[in-house]
This record gives C-alpha cells, structure tokens and sequence, in this order.
C-alpha cells in the first residue's frame, strides 16, 4: 500500500517536472517571437529560470535514487 502512494506521488512529480519543461519552451517559444512586451519579457524570462532551477532540483534528487539503487546492487554482489 505504501509503494502504491510512493509510485504515485513519483509520477505526479514526474509529470509536474514534464509540465514544467513544456512551459519553459511556451515561454522561450513567445519571447523568440517577439509575442511579449520587454516588461513582460523580463517577467517571463525570471518564471523560466525558476522552472529551470526546479527541474534541475528534480533531476538531482533522481540521480542520488538513482546511485543508491545502484549503489545497493552493488553491494548485493
């Protein structure tokens, strides 16, 4: 029962991190096109790198899963 909320609240965060990438690359998509006012680019410019820092945040804490995983197979050995 308890891996079932494990596995899914990992994909809830995994499908957060997703949506994430998906509205930094809207954001790059609109300011390439020249769709914003310059305050508004600087607004969504900020939004972007804060996304950005979550999901490296997100993929750092997968890699250290990730090491112990490997790290616990290894040891199984």
């Amino acid at each position: 029962m308890v891996k079932r909320k494990s596995v899914a609240n990992s994909d809830a965060v995994a499908g957060s991190y997703e949506a994430k990438v998906a509205e930094i690359e809207k954001i790059i998509t609109r300011i390439e096109a020249g769709e914003l006012d310059l305050a508004d680019v600087f607004e969504q410019f900020a939004s972007a790198v804060e996304y950005l820092r979550q999901c490296e945040s997100f993929l750092q804490q997968r890699q250290q899963q990730v090491d112990l995983l490997i790290e616990t197979l290894q040891d199984d050995n």
